[in-house]
């Protein structure tokens, strides 16, 4: 046995090696002892980088005041590795009373720390992280917008939805748009119909996706007649989303544009595809329905026999 082996897994994690030190931290997190958050939470402040990132990264899921207000720390690192890792875990928080120790963050002037602040709220639903939300709207860095779009969108106050509606059309970052676009999939109304459909018509294909998607999840029967158009997008993932959508809204427009879809090369288009007719259940879909049982992907064939199978009993009723 080597000398470092032959140290105790307190001892390794003294030891003047980093490497030591972090592999410590592994051994460490199948252990039992029970001063694991205590020692993790004071590697989170080691002098080698490289020990602080592992340390960020073991001790995930232990919401502890000490391992919470290490990593807010670490989100500062100057190394980007440390900063990235204790960002990941602080997303994964999950009780709101952790908040505590992570709104203070928002204080912070650097984006990155103000991004990742924003991202570890966005699940706690804190109602007093909401007008600090709105406010960074109209921070410089794109970054800081996304995420603070997101807590906005987890917090689903109506009185929200306007200012969602102008970043969804108006923002210079695409990505942006797009989770304002996602965003928009709380609002109660078609008020926000006339923001998803110029989305619709969007320069990136993400957003066409996002707003596609959007439509179905609100049921708005109005958009139908975009969606179809949006059938015929040269990116299959939005064409997915639009026919997923159609097929939510059971609307009948939408057989003949879908069954044009049934030959397409992609797999997972033809599936949703598949899906969207049997849902819609036009009578129109069960011959084209019925030469995809003989579909190369097994997967087409199993929902082709279900779309069939619903299809045909509603024409017996």
């Amino acid at each position: 046995m080597s000398a470092v082996g032959a140290l105790t897994l307190r001892d390794r994690l003294s030891h003047p090696d980093g490497q030591v030190r972090r592999v410590a931290l592994l051994d460490l997190q199948y252990s039992d002892d029970e001063e694991f958050v205590p020692l993790v939470s004071r590697a989170l402040a080691d002098p080698d980088p490289g020990v602080r990132e592992q340390a960020a990264r073991v001790i995930e899921g232990y919401e502890e005041p000490a391992a919470l207000e290490g990593l807010v720390n670490l989100l500062r690192d100057p190394d980007e590795a440390v900063r990235r890792a204790a960002a990941e875990t602080l997303a994964e928080v999950k009780d709101p009373s952790s908040g505590r120790w992570i709104v203070p963050a928002l204080d912070d002037v650097e984006a990155f720390v103000l991004a990742s602040a924003f991202r570890a709220l966005r699940e706690l639903r804190l109602p007093e992280v909401y007008s600090r939300a709105l406010a960074a709207l109209d921070h410089a860095d794109a970054g800081v917008r996304r995420e603070a779009v997101g807590v906005l969108g987890y917090l689903r106050r109506t009185e929200a939805i306007g200012r969602l509606a102008e970043i969804a059309a108006g923002d210079a970052d695409p990505e942006v748009r797009r989770a304002a676009v996602g965003a928009l999939g709380y609002a109660t109304d078609v008020s926000v119909l006339p923001s998803l459909t110029r989305a619709l018509g969007e320069s990136s294909w993400q957003v066409r996706e996002e707003a596609a998607a959007t439509i179905g999840k609100l049921g708005l029967a109005a958009g139908a007649p975009d969606l179809i158009r949006a059938l015929s997008d040269i990116y299959w993932q939005v064409a997915l989303k639009a026919a997923r959508s159609l097929g939510r809204l059971k609307n009948r427009d939408a057989v003949e544009p879908l069954l044009l879809l049934l030959g397409h090369s992609i797999s997972n288009l033809r599936k949703e595809v598949v899906i969207a007719l049997g849902e819609i259940g036009d009578a129109r879909a069960i011959a084209p329905l019925e030469s995809k049982l003989q579909d190369p992907d097994p997967d087409v064939r199993k929902l082709a026999r279900l779309a069939l199978a619903g299809i045909q009993t509603r024409q017996k009723i």
